[in-house]
């Protein structure tokens, strides 16, 4: 049976999605990270799924055969955290992350409670990376 990727770009409105965020923190940190993953990139938002909103995308294609497309970066204000997708490379990752600030890490998110609680210029810097890496990784 052949996978059927969930989360895919939609032509969804970002502004639209981040104006239903009823905490006005959450919603004026979405907002912040939505000028700063654009100026990093200079990529335009595009809602991915119900709550991602990514910049650019790239194709990738496993061993085992599963293959898709991801937003080479994004990331999506949800309730509990803001949820940030970068992936700098796994050996530049805690040297990164060491200096950001205060998060939670999965194993392909980093978790925010609020923007003022990380460095925003680790954060930048990490985003820049992150496209640079997976860039690199996945060709067009």
């Amino acid at each position: 049976m052949a996978y059927e990727q969930k989360t895919k770009p939609t032509d969804e409105s970002v502004i639209a999605f981040i104006e239903e965020i009823e905490k006005p923190s959450k919603k004026e940190d979405a907002y912040r990270l939505l000028d700063i993953f654009h100026e990093e990139t200079g990529l335009e938002p595009i809602l991915w799924g119900p709550s991602i909103i990514g910049y650019g995308s790239y194709h990738f294609r496993y061993a085992t055969g599963h293959e898709g497309d991801a937003p080479l970066v994004g990331f999506s204000p949800r309730k509990a955290a803001l949820s940030l997708y970068i992936a700098p490379s796994e050996e530049e990752r805690e040297k990164y992350l060491s200096r950001l600030g205060k998060h939670k890490s999965g194993k392909a998110c980093i978790y925010v409670n609020k923007l003022q609680d990380i460095d925003e210029s680790v954060l930048r810097e990490m985003i820049r990376r992150s496209v640079e890496v997976t860039r690199a990784r996945y060709p067009e």
